[in-house]
């Protein structure tokens, strides 16, 4: 409800004794409360009046002359009026902040310390003022010196973009002494390039700050129809996501991330920070999150000075990768911003789009211009047309008329001067004045008697010039306005790169890069499992954040979250913890149906299932049990032996089964029957392989991460001990494991599976010897960078080509342009030797440029026996959901070993005859069976290669 609608409510009777008035009044019910008018004497009195009057006062002040930008300038009212204060100061040297502050108190009667930030805050973003000082340091949060201490002018930016008198409108100030700009006439978006942050009444403005040259460009964009993006660029560098940004709108967001490096594989290096954030609030939060666990780190070193370098010591045994991405999810280095553009329009907050603002601002912009031109079109009129008056009055010496001599009156001489120009006022651009020609009589004698006829004729034709130079920009004011913003960004687009990297971030799981900073425990007796059981089993480390899976022994199982100390219930049969989408750990069991039923065998993966709900292994008929449990992390499948109670006519006691021929199939099938007889016992014969093969990765370039969804470039199928293969365009490779928390440098110029048998041709520019140089090698396996190009960091890589016989060609340039163009078959020319071989120069003339050619040779391809037998994707194994594929171990290094858990019994055995047909559930979610195919297969690749399969 706005102030009018306050003041046209009726008012309420207001007598002498309000306390007895509204004693009367309290039992009257709230509809018929009538709300006092403003306008009335006694209301001020009344509470509700009070508050009607001051509240909306209050809020209307402080949004619009304190807390939220104008749309127009860019600027908060206390920034106007200390860039008013230091123009009219400005005398080109620097003036002490102090004696600045002081002097915008006739402005702005908030006191010096409000005035003090806000300056500070205006020098800090290197823009608008020249700073000379301490002013602070925005990396380290330091604050500035003493105002005594620190001086400020204004920068030639602001003194061409931010004023001009001629064009600003001015209000008086608060006591009504002097004049202040009501808004500047900035010719540039301020607003956008410099950012803002307030909170008003009810409402808040947050503006992110963006790139000069991109605003530039953007503005240019917009007057020539073209469309435009604008992202943010903050001064403390980082990396952004910005595919949230949704144009600056509320609801929007960005994540704004430090740049973090390794130094070596247990030193990290934080040399950029987050917007909003510094040094010091980083390091806190860091020394937080390894105090909670989260991050295992020995000690933090802040050598921070103009640029930042917090080094970051990590614990022995520590994944660097790893930590890089639990410093993204429990650290400050990893910041999300919500925008929210409120500005003042029209004497009222409005919530607009970044690109809404930079429109409004460029045409704003280009009325300005317009209005400047207009000004000096008319200013050099003006000049021209009292040129031509002067000239025609010293020209024709109306001054020695006997008419102007005998004029005994100023108004005679008006008079008669004014008849005397009579014959010429048809040439005029306007009518002559009485105000004119009272001017040609201030003409001094002596200027007369100097009066140079040529000279006048020339400033006329260069005046006519002008006007006509003036006309041709106002009729192209679009194209000017282009000009404008061309020339600021010649002039100062050098001074402000792109510092903050726009790049799209993967999404970091907490609980898979959190530190394992517990150790979980468990009593089987009693049914408890936790961190703080102490004295009872240890069972693995885990952090605070992790789920636990809980087996039972009658086949029941659950997930529940990691506690201190917990009852899940007794019979306990396998605990450890739980991964989300985890489709490689694939569990092996066989179990009892029921107390008189057949022994079923099945292969199954838990990817999903709600917390604290009770699931069951088997088909929950009474008296069911587990008699066999495995939980293998890479789909491993073991040979079992299997022992059975003797009985008549039962010749066979003991027999084996392969669980790889057992599919993996859903949580909830019943599996295959393993036998009708009962069994006596089930003991392990040995151990086998997965029967899911390799990884499958992918590497996306977008985010610069590895993935396991078919996100980006394919590398191939990779096994534990597999690695990749990174080659930079510095030359420098190295090898890494296929973990998906590895981080990898923008400048990667080959990424790839790792064969040792790969022979690689260079073409290089030594340094060193300023020639061309061709080299062959194989690389050797480490983790540690090596540089291909030699020990000069100014050697550059040419060309690189995995071909087996490449051909490159040499195109001459300089004085050797005329030579015929040289064909290097590099099989012939240079031998394969080591990759630290210099390698053979390949001439000695002028080199423009060499490209590679298609080869003329290929290798005979080799048919290849050996492979695996089964062929079947992960996909096609596991029946489970294709939603994620997240492994708790699935990063190329050591595989934990299978669990087992054996189960006897020694019951009688039951003379029913087992049937060779297998059963199954109708209703189940079962994949092909594939066991007897790959038995087959196995058997056929046996005999043909005299070898033993993978599996």
């Amino acid at each position: 409800m706005n102030k009018d609608e306050f003041m046209n409510n009726e008012p309420e009777d207001v007598q002498g004794d309000s306390l007895q008035q509204d004693d009367q009044s309290a039992d009257a019910s709230h509809s018929s409360y009538k709300v006092p008018k403003i306008a009335d004497k006694q209301t001020k009195y009344h509470l509700s009046g009070m508050y009607q009057n001051w509240f909306l006062d209050y809020a209307s002040y402080v949004i619009l002359e304190r807390a939220v930008p104008d749309i127009y300038d860019g600027l908060k009212p206390v920034q106007r009026r200390i860039l008013h204060s230091m123009k009219r100061l400005d005398d080109g040297r620097y003036n002490k902040v102090a004696n600045i502050v002081g002097h915008t108190m006739q402005f702005h009667p908030h006191g010096d310390a409000s005035i003090g930030d806000a300056l500070v805050q205006l020098g800090q973003k290197d823009l608008l003022i020249d700073c000379q000082g301490n002013w602070g340091n925005i990396l380290t949060g330091d604050g500035a010196a003493a105002p005594r201490y620190i001086e400020a002018r204004l920068s030639k930016f602001a003194l061409d973009t931010v004023f001009n008198p001629k064009t600003t409108e001015w209000k008086l100030s608060y006591d009504g002494r002097n004049k202040e700009p009501i808004s500047l006439p900035v010719k540039f978006p301020l607003l956008l390039a410099q950012g803002v942050e307030g909170i008003a009444v009810g409402l808040n403005s947050k503006i992110l700050p963006h790139n000069f040259n991109e605003l530039l460009d953007a503005c240019i964009a917009h007057l020539k129809g073209e469309e435009f993006e604008l992202f943010p660029d903050f001064q403390t560098g980082g990396s952004i996501d910005v595919s949230r940004y949704n144009d600056g709108e509320r609801g929007g967001a960005v994540k704004v991330r430090a740049k973090i490096s390794k130094v070596d594989n247990k030193t990290l290096a934080i040399t950029e920070i987050p917007y909003g954030s510094n040094t010091t609030k980083l390091i806190e939060s860091i020394i937080k999150a390894s105090e909670k666990g989260k991050i295992k780190i020995r000690k933090v070193d802040d050598n921070t000075s103009a640029n930042v370098e917090i080094l970051v010591h990590l614990q022995a045994g520590a994944s660097s990768d790893k930590t890089i991405d639990a410093l993204y999810a429990f650290t400050d280095c990893e910041i999300s911003i919500s925008p929210n553009c409120c500005v003042i329009h029209d004497k009222k907050p409005r919530f607009l789009r970044v690109s809404d603002m930079l429109r409004i601002s460029c045409d704003h912009t280009m009325n300005l211009l317009e209005l400047e031109l207009r000004i000096q079109k008319g200013e050099m009129e003006e000049q021209l047309f009292f040129t031509s008056l002067e000239k025609i009055f010293i020209e024709n010496r109306i001054y020695k008329d006997k008419g102007f001599e005998d004029s005994t009156t100023q108004d005679a001489v008006v008079a008669h001067i004014d008849k005397r120009l009579e014959p010429f006022k048809k040439d005029f651009i306007r009518e002559v004045t009485r105000e004119d020609i009272l001017k040609l009589l201030e003409i001094k004698m002596m200027r007369i008697t100097k009066f140079d006829s040529d000279k006048a004729d020339e400033i006329l034709i260069n005046l006519e010039k002008k006007i006509k130079e003036v006309q041709y920009e106002l009729d192209h004011l679009v194209d000017y306005t282009i000009f404008w913003y061309e020339s600021l960004k010649n002039k100062y687009g050098k001074n402000y790169p792109r510092k903050t990297e726009i790049r799209n971030f993967e999404t970091i799981v907490a609980t898979k890069v959190v530190e394992a900073n517990e150790k979980l425990y468990v009593n089987y007796e009693e049914g408890f499992i936790g961190t703080g059981l102490k004295k009872d089993e240890f069972i693995c480390n885990c952090s605070d954040m992790d789920d636990i899976i809980i087996f039972f022994k009658d086949g029941k199982y659950k997930v529940v979250k990691v506690a201190d100390k917990l009852f899940v219930g007794k019979n306990i049969l396998y605990v450890n913890v739980f991964r989300k989408n985890d489709r490689r750990t694939v569990y092996n069991v066989v179990y009892k149906h029921g107390k008189t039923g057949p022994y079923y065998i099945k292969r199954f993966a838990v990817n999903g299932i709600t917390r604290d709900k009770e699931y069951d292994v088997t088909q929950g008929a009474a008296g069911s049990k587990i008699m066999y449990f495995t939980s293998n992390p890479n789909a491993e499948a073991e040979v079992i032996r299997v022992t059975l109670k003797p009985k008549p006519r039962l010749t066979k006691l003991v027999f084996e089964k392969d669980f790889s021929d057992i599919a993996i199939k859903g949580r909830q099938s019943q599996g295959n029957i393993l036998t009708k007889n009962e069994i006596y016992k089930i003991a392990l014969k040995h151990k086998g392989g997965s029967t899911l093969g390799g990884r499958e990765v992918w590497f996306d370039r977008d985010v610069l991460r590895l993935n396991y969804d078919k996100r980006g470039e394919y590398l191939g199928e990779f096994h534990s001990e597999d690695q990749i293969l990174i080659i930079s365009s510095k030359g420098e490779y190295y090898m890494s494991n296929f973990d998906l928390t590895n981080h990898y440098e923008k400048d990667i110029l080959v990424i790839e599976k790792f064969h040792a048998d790969k022979t690689w041709s260079l073409v290089l520019f030594d340094a060193d010897q300023q020639y061309y140089y061709l080299k062959r090698f194989q690389l050797e396996t480490t983790q540690k960078p090596q540089n291909i190009l030699g020990e000069n960091p100014e050697s550059k890589l040419i060309l690189l080509s995995d071909q087996d016989y490449p051909r490159f060609e040499v195109v001459f340039g300089g004085h050797d342009a005329h030579r015929e163009t040289l064909v290097v078959d590099a099989d012939e020319f240079i031998g394969v030797k080591s990759f630290k071989a210099k390698g053979k120069r390949l001439t000695t003339f002028n080199v423009e440029k060499v490209n590679e050619l298609e080869p003329l040779r290929f290798k005979e391809p080799v048919e290849n026996y050996t492979s695996n037998a089964q062929e079947e994707t992960e996909e096609d194994l596991t029946g489970g959901d294709e939603n994620g594929d997240e492994n708790e171990n699935g990063n190329g290094g050591p595989e934990p070993e299978s669990s087992t858990v054996e189960v006897s019994e020694t019951e009688k055995p039951k003379t029913s005859k087992p049937k060779k047909k297998t059963e199954t559930s109708p209703d189940q979610d079962i994949l092909p069976p594939v066991g007897e195919e790959i038995s087959d297969n196995r058997k056929i690749i046996d005999e043909i290669t005299g070898q033993m399969t993978l599996f």
